[in-house]
């Protein structure tokens, strides 16, 4: 903090911004001695004031910035002008340097003791900026994990030595049988540190999967962030067997077996917050790779706009989901976010009047008063007995997590066809390719055009960044692509790249919908065994809005861009 600034207290700070009387503030000094809490918190914990109650009246008072951490990435040369144990201590976090000065991070610049201590430490002068402490906490756990989990690997190598890499890549799982429990081997202790950290960064940064993976002569960590794999760090090969046999101990999996594919799940606690991992394991030519997909529940945001349904799309998912029997089917690629739609729909028809029961595997959400059950192949519950067992429950509403199998999709099919609304997903490209795929399953056609009552395709596509949005002139050949007049002037819009967005132009995504009621005229042609063309060119005609022209829609609001259109969608048209 500057040096000629004066030095006012918070409980002065908030008496002249009036926000707290004089009283409250003698009050809260004596609460403040027995509670043991500085006096913000303890006028937070009374309900005297919030905390952005202070914060505001600190940037009036103080004339202090407001910062938003989510919208900021901090580099590497700024993190290293304070340890780790130290913005930890004083609940900071250093942002950048501007004219010689390091801008701060804190709740409380009004903590002069702290503000000098951080000013020796980093050998600088300071530049307070107020943000949450909650913030705070949670940017130095996302900025501050990378750097441990390279300090875990420096240890590990430091312990093993260069003269035992060979040895120990060889044999990695004999030692690692040590790094599970409550082992006291000090080799353990970097390979744990830097599962952890790299577990809990990725869940930090949104991250919606984990890999893990040997190439050649090093252990390179990725993170798929908004749909697209980002590299995170490289380390030495010989960490390859010990990391891998400490997840497969955790996902309590056989870490004797090295030559097939294994699967398995990790519960895990990120701040007293449970997170689920599905892991697998896939032998390579360099070692077993490792991928783990993130499943964060307290993530998961229910609501039709929260997918991105509007207009036409948001009433045909009405008029499907309100039908008292019958099968919608949502589909799409692995993490095309499938499962949020069909939670999004569970979310709406769960009434007291319903009895919902859901076969899932996992299962990513808890819903009150909805009967969810999980499947378990090892002790012999599988979608298919499972969804036998659901019907001797009086069910209305059933979902099964996915439609794997002929059986499955079978007793799905019979059950619709007794009075069940059941909800389901199934792995195709598009909406249409749906029914050729139950066909192959060796469903009846006659069965499924008497059952079938939607199909609602879905992808994710990349958000333009909002800080480094700029428009731009469209190119000749975009006007066709996005059904424009070329007559006209077409100005779109994309991301130049900055920190907030790790210098990739997007920043968060949004569902594009193909949506395909099933009419009379689709179920003569399924009845025929109608081709996928045929069943798609005559959901167009009926008004169906294909997934390249949804995106084409957000293309034209400067949601997202051209690039990410032909990524997602072009193929399918």
């Amino acid at each position: 903090m500057a040096l000629h600034q004066e030095r006012k207290r918070l409980g002065e700070i908030l008496v002249a911004g009036g926000v707290i009387t004089v009283e409250q503030l003698e009050e809260a000094l004596r609460l403040q001695k027995s509670l043991g809490l500085r006096l913000g918190e303890t006028l937070i914990q009374q309900k005297i004031v919030t905390e952005d109650d202070i914060l505001r009246t600190m940037q009036s008072q103080l004339r202090l910035p407001v910062i938003d951490l989510n919208r900021v990435v901090v580099q590497d040369s700024v993190l290293k002008m304070l340890p780790e144990n130290v913005v930890r201590k004083y609940t900071v976090l250093p942002v950048e340097i501007q004219n010689g000065q390091l801008m701060v991070a804190t709740s409380d610049p009004t903590d002069y003791f702290a503000m000098d201590d951080l000013r020796l430490a980093a050998n600088m002068l300071l530049k307070p900026c107020l943000a949450k402490k909650g913030d705070i906490l949670k940017a130095i756990d996302r900025f501050y994990g990378r750097r441990e989990a390279e300090q875990a690997a420096r240890e590990y190598a430091k312990q093993m030595g260069i003269a035992q890499v060979a040895a120990t890549a060889q044999g990695a799982t004999a030692t690692a049988l040590s790094y599970g429990g409550e082992s006291n081997d000090e080799e353990a202790t970097p390979i744990i540190k830097f599962l952890n950290t790299i577990i809990e960064n990725a869940i930090n940064n949104q991250a919606s999967d984990i890999h893990i993976e040997p190439i050649e002569e090093e252990l390179r960590v990725r993170f798929r962030i908004d749909g697209v794999l980002r590299e995170i760090m490289r380390t030495h090969i010989s960490m390859a067997g010990p990391v891998v046999s400490r997840v497969k101990i955790m996902a309590d999996l056989n870490i004797a077996e090295r030559r097939l594919p294994q699967d398995g799940r990790i519960s895990y606690l990120v701040a007293n917050k449970p997170v689920d991992l599905r892991v697998s394991t896939l032998p390579t030519m360099y070692g077993e790779k490792v991928v783990m997909r993130i499943l964060d529940k307290s993530s998961v945001v229910l609501g039709r706009e929260a997918l991105g349904l509007q207009g036409k799309d948001s009433e045909m998912f009405e008029n499907l989901i309100h039908k008292p029997y019958g099968i919608v089917l949502v589909t799409g690629p692995t993490g095309s976010g499938k499962t949020t739609t069909l939670y999004t729909m569970l979310n709406e028809l769960n009434t007291p009047e319903k009895n919902i029961v859901t076969l899932e595997d996992p299962v990513e959400f808890n819903f009150k008063g909805i009967n969810q059950m999980q499947v378990n192949p090892k002790a012999g519950l599988t979608f298919a007995s499972g969804l036998r067992s659901i019907l001797r429950q009086d069910p209305d509403i059933i979902m099964v997590g996915e439609m794997r199998d002929g059986e499955t999709a079978e007793i799905a099919v019979r059950s619709a066809l007794t009075g069940h609304l059941v909800l389901s997903t199934i792995h195709t490209n598009d909406a249409a390719s749906a029914i050729t795929r139950l066909v192959d399953m060796e469903i009846e056609p006659f069965l499924l055009s008497a059952s079938l009552l939607g199909i609602i395709s879905q992808r994710l596509v990349r958000r333009i960044c909002p800080q480094c949005i700029q428009e731009y002139p469209a190119e000749t050949k975009d006007y066709a692509l996005l059904g424009v007049d070329p007559k006209s002037t077409l100005t779109l819009k994309k991301g130049t790249g900055c920190s907030y967005c790790h210098h990739s132009g997007y920043k968060g995504r949004i569902a594009i919908f193909e949506i395909m009621p099933i009419t009379t005229g689709h179920r003569q042609l399924i009845d025929k065994s109608a081709s996928v063309d045929e069943l798609r060119s005559f959901a167009i005609r009926e008004g169906m809005t294909t997934l390249k022209d949804s995106a084409a829609d957000l293309v034209l609001q400067g949601t997202t861009t051209i690039d990410e259109l032909l990524r997602v969608t072009y193929a399918n048209d």
